[in-house]
C-alpha cells in the first residue's frame, strides 16, 4: 500500500485540477506529523500551510477566525496537541483545553466555511483489557489524562461538524521530533544498556505513510464531496509487536547501517516510572479504512526498514536528503 500511496502522489502531481484545489491547513506547525505533513505534501504537490502558536492558536476561537479568513483553506487537518501524556496528568485542564476544547473550535469553524475536517486521533482513548483489535463502534474506557482529554475531543468534533473524519492511529514515529525511534537512537549514543517495557502490544505507524494517506483522504473527499465518509477510523501500520519489539527492531536495524547500538532488556509496564498508564494492548482493527478510502498501511516493519534508511540518509547527508524528498 506504501507503493499505492506514493504512485497516487505522482499522479496528483501531474493532475492540474488537485493543485488548483486550494490551500489544506494543518493545525500544528512543529509536531512530528504536521512536519511529516509538509514533506508529503510536497511529494504530492499540494499546497499546504502548517500553522501553530503565535499565528494560529486553537484554544482562541478569534485566532482560528482570522486564520480561516485569511488563508480560506479547502481542508483543514487538526495535527496540533498536547501528546506529552505525563505533562497531561501533570495539568489536566490544558490538556482538555488543546486536545477537546480546541479541537471543537477548528471543526465548528471549519464547519462553518464549509470544509473538510480531519482530526487526528489515539489508540489510547481504549483500556487495552479487550484481547483483540479494537474496532471503532468499542467502547472508549481511557485509561489516563491523555486519553480522556482525546476521547473528549472526538465527541467535541463529531459534535461540531457533522462531515468530519476523526482518525485514531498509533505509535506515531520518524525521524522528526521526539517519537520512540529518535529516543532509541539518541539512547544508543549514551547507554550500554535500554531498559524498555516488553508487556504493551500495539502497532508502530511511520508518520511519513501516515502523512501520506491523510493527504490521499483529503483528496477523496474533496474529489467526491458527496460520498458519505464522515465518522471515526483506524489507520495504523499491519502488524504488531511490542515496545521491547520495536526497540530491538530499531537497534538491529540500526546497527546493520554501521551504527553503535546497545542491548536491550525487557521490563514489566509496572517497572516503568511514568505518571500515565497506558493499555496493555491497544491495538487497531484497520479494516473500515480500507473498504471506505482503498488505504492500508504496509507492515510496520518493512515501514520501519524505510524510515531508517531516511535517517541514515539524513546522517550522512543532510542537505541532499532534504533535496531528495522535495522531487
Amino acid at each position: 500500500m506504501y507503493h499505492d500511496l506514493r504512485k497516487r502522489a505522482l499522479a496528483v502531481r501531474s493532475d492540474p485540477t488537485m493543485g488548483k484545489s486550494g490551500t489544506i491547513l494543518i493545525a500544528g506547525k512543529t509536531g512530528r506529523l504536521a512536519r511529516d505533513l509538509v514533506e508529503a505534501a510536497d511529494r504530492w504537490g499540494i499546497n499546504i500551510t502548517a500553522l501553530g502558536r503565535p499565528d494560529l492558536d486553537v484554544q482562541d476561537r478569534d485566532s482560528i477566525a482570522r486564520v480561516l479568513a485569511a488563508q480560506t483553506p479547502c481542508a483543514v487537518i487538526n495535527a496540533a496537541g498536547q501528546v506529552i501524556m505525563d505533562d497531561a496528568e501533570r495539568d489536566p485542564a490544558r490538556a482538555f483545553a488543546i486536545n477537546c476544547d480546541g479541537a471543537g473550535y477548528l471543526a465548528a469553524a471549519a464547519a462553518s466555511a464549509g470544509i473538510p475536517f480531519v482530526h487526528l486521533s489515539s489508540d489510547y482513548v481504549f483500556d487495552g483489557a479487550k484481547g483483540t483489535p479494537y474496532r471503532e463502534d468499542d467502547a472508549c474506557a481511557p485509561l489516563s489524562v491523555y486519553g480522556r482529554s482525546k476521547a473528549a475531543g472526538e465527541e467535541a468534533v463529531l459534535d461540531a461538524h457533522a462531515d468530519a473524519v476523526v482518525v485514531r492511529t498509533s505509535w506515531v514515529y520518524g525521524p522528526h521530533g521526539t517519537n520512540f525511534l529518535t529516543s532509541m537512537l539518541r539512547l544508543a549514543e549514551m547507554q550500554d544498556v535500554v531498559r524498555v517495557v516488553g508487556d504493551q502490544s500495539g502497532t508502530p505507524t511511520a508518520g511519513p505513510e501516515l502523512a501520506d494517506a491523510l493527504l490521499e483522504m483529503i483528496r477523496q473527499v474533496l474529489a467526491q464531496p458527496g460520498e458519505p465518509r464522515s465518522g471515526i477510523y483506524h489507520l495504523a501500520g499491519a502488524g504488531e509487536t511490542t515496545w521491547f519489539g520495536f526497540a530491538e527492531a530499531i537497534f538491529s536495524g540500526w546497527a546493520r547501517r554501521g551504527h553503535r547500538v546497545p542491548a536491550v532488556q525487557a521490563i514489566s509496564a509496572a517497572d516503568w516510572r511514568s505518571l500515565a498508564r497506558r493499555p496493555s494492548d491497544s491495538r487497531l482493527d484497520c479494516s473500515k479504512i480500507a473498504g471506505t478510502f482503498g488505504i492500508t498501511l504496509a507492515d510496520w516493519t518493512e515501514s520501519l526498514e524505510r524510515c531508517l534508511d531516511d535517517l541514515a540518509e539524513r546522517h550522512r547527508h543532510p542537505r541532499n536528503a532534504a533535496q531528495a524528498r522535495g522531487r
